[in-house]
């Protein structure tokens, strides 16, 4: 035998080998990557739909589509119920499933929406980059097999270890390191002038996996960006918190949280379109007014409360800002019809203390604001918390206020009309509360309201209320009008003030017939003898009883059979636009229908246009009440 068929001989031996020995490699680098990207995508798509606030699972899924590109996608319920399903067949191309059907679909698992999400990756681009350098690679080999043959056989071994090195290493390099090596040097990723075409394939592998990286970051932008300002939302504001204490030794500075007061009050009289432009110029005022100061940052932590960083200041640094800050507040609030704009609380930068703990000063800070005058500041320490007497400052100020309001019947009262869907139908107004503290300072009266029930003072702000309401009805004539006087739950489970309402009532029985008492949904079922028993007394006086906010607890249709009240009121959240949403129609449809075979109104809260008012008076609501119809005004 030649030595020129000797060499062939074994330099055929030594391609195949050399063949298996790549190919089980490259399978296994490619699983190991598939296995390990899957991993990552796990970890992303975790954190991702941890900040999903919508409910448009579908509408989610598809966006998830959109941003990655799977194999196969499905999201089902915790009961394994399917909500949607995607999947494709494998490509042929993909050695990896078919070879391996052991690699199952990833699976997390998301509490706030209850649902699981199963999926798997699509790499077809991946293998598209594989199998042409795989081409390369063997033509390669033929190419030395057959010309390493012409030569001596010492010569040929080591073109043959050259080339089986440099592939070995490029694979090690772009694919079992998951073929994320751009921050490398360059010329540590190329293989030597000779391999232009496996350069050419590396270059095209490293754009495919740029412009994932590039996706998967702008999808985590949009997690950590809140929509309706453009600021960053509580997630960006905990993970630059953590990132700024970690920084430096010396760090310090202040930490402002600033609450629009007014929202709600604003959401339920003069819509929520009002309230999203009330609480964008609240942002828009904080980013402004720190634009110059390095380092600065403002984010919104949730639905009325936004935080402001201000690295390198000091406590009696921050005084100046703040009172600057309220002077923009105060000649904002002159443009509107608001009792307040906004108040903040000031607390210094301590990381000794968890974010947790320094959020709770902040909004000692703001409770405490909210008893000074309009769009208040205070600065809270946390060593005024160490001493006794400090601790229960913030109660003692509202304690004295609540108490100045009670003593001096110093509220004032407003009214917003029902306006009925047909001429026959009789509604009602609803009266307003507004309370005013010793200073003459007009207090938020979603505070004042919350800080009655915490100091178990409620009860005689309701018996204030009414008793109020029936002064100015006696005094002004109004006996031919309907008027609706809210009541805490801590009112009408409390037995001492039952009795009292219903002697009140019999003393002013023409009055009685014409009040509609209003009780928030929440709470009821957490009393329901009680509750019912309040609203039996109600009957037996004459007066009548609303729920309101209907419709946000799971235990709304069991109102109809334990209780027998005389008006629904439908919660904003379903009434918003009610015209583009064909499901929230659908269940109005069905509780009007529900509630008008036992006898009772359903009344519409929170409409802002035409279009709503139109859509209500389609699916028959009784009446309809909102800054479209009717603004607050004087009784």
């Amino acid at each position: 035998m030649s030595t020129f068929a000797r060499i062939l001989i074994k330099n055929i031996i030594f391609a195949i080998l050399f063949s298996a020995c790549y190919l089980s490699f490259s399978i296994y680098s490619l699983t190991q990557f598939i296995t390990e990207h899957q991993q990552d995508h796990q970890v992303t798509l975790k954190k991702i739909t941890e900040h999903y606030q919508g409910d448009d699972i579908k509408g989610f899924a598809k966006q998830l589509r959109l941003a990655f590109e799977y194999d196969y996608l499905q999201i089902s319920n915790l009961d394994g119920d399917v909500i949607y399903h995607f999947e494709e067949k494998p490509s042929m191309m993909n050695i990896v499933e078919t070879s391996n059907g052991d690699i199952a679909p990833a699976r997390i698992k998301n509490n706030n929406l209850s649902v699981y999400i199963d999926f798997k990756l699509n790499y077809d681009e991946v293998f598209k980059v594989y199998y042409p350098l795989t081409g390369f690679v063997f033509l390669s080999l033929l190419l030395v097999v057959f010309v390493g043959s012409l030569v001596t056989g010492s010569i040929a071994s080591k073109a043959n270890r050259v080339a089986s090195k440099k592939v070995s290493e490029l694979i090690a390099s772009e694919i079992k390191k998951t073929i994320e090596s751009s921050g490398k040097d360059e010329s540590q990723l190329k293989l030597p002038a000779e391999f232009q075409d496996v350069n050419t394939v590396l270059s095209q592998l490293k754009g495919f996996v740029t412009t994932k990286f590039m996706k998967t970051q702008q999808l985590e932008q949009t997690a950590y960006r809140d929509q309706l300002t453009g600021l960053e939302n509580r997630s960006g504001f905990v993970d630059f918190f953590q990132r700024f204490s970690e920084a430096s030794e010396n760090t310090f500075g202040v930490l402002m949280v600033t609450r629009c007061s007014e929202l709600l009050t604003i959401n339920q009289v003069h819509g929520y379109q009002e309230g999203d432009r009330y609480l964008n110029q609240v942002a828009n005022i904080l980013s402004a007014h720190i634009i110059n100061i390095d380092g600065a940052k403002v984010y919104r932590l949730n639905g009325s409360d936004f935080a402001t960083f201000l690295p390198n200041i000091t406590l009696m640094a921050s005084e100046s800002i703040a009172e600057e800050l309220r002077a923009l507040f105060n000649d904002y609030q002159q443009h509107t019809d608001f009792d307040s704009i906004a108040f903040t609380g000031i607390v210094k930068l301590d990381f000794n203390l968890a974010l947790g703990e320094l959020l709770a000063l902040a909004d000692t800070a703001v409770s405490l604001a909210q008893t000074k005058n309009r769009n208040a500041w205070h600065i809270q320490s946390a060593s005024d918390l160490l001493e006794a007497s400090k601790t229960k400052l913030g109660h003692q100020n509202w304690t004295k206020e609540i108490s100045y309001v009670i003593e001096n019947q110093s509220v004032d009262l407003l009214n917003q009309v029902i306006v009925p869907s047909g001429r026959n139908n009789k509604i009602y107004h609803e009266v307003l509360s507004r309370f005013t503290g010793s200073e003459g300072q007009v207090l938020p009266t979603a505070a004042f309201i919350a800080m009655a029930e915490k100091l178990d003072k409620i009860v005689l702000v309701d018996r204030l209320v009414i008793e109020k309401t029936l002064s100015e009805i006696k005094s002004k004539n109004l006996t031919s009008n309907g008027f609706g006087i809210n009541l805490s739950i801590r009112s009408i489970h409390d037995q001492h003030f039952v009795i009292w309402l219903e002697r009140r009532m019999l003393r002013d029985h023409d009055i009685a017939t014409r009040l509609v008492f209003e009780i928030a949904e929440y709470g009821l079922d957490q009393n329901i003898k009680a509750s019912s028993h309040f609203i039996d007394t109600i009957h037996r006086v004459g007066a009548r009883v609303c729920i309101e906010h209907f419709g946000i607890g799971i235990t709304s249709f069991k109102f109809f059979k334990e209780l027998s009240p005389d008006y629904i009121k439908m919660d904003g959240s379903y009434t918003h636009k009610i015209q583009e949403d064909k499901n929230n129609q659908y269940f109005l449809r069905l509780m009007i229908d529900l509630a008008h075979r036992l006898g009772i109104r359903v009344l519409a809260e929170s409409v802002e246009t035409q279009e709503e008012k139109f859509t209500f008076d389609e699916i028959f609501v009784d009446g309809c009440q909102g800054y479209y119809l009717g603004k607050p005004e004087k009784i």
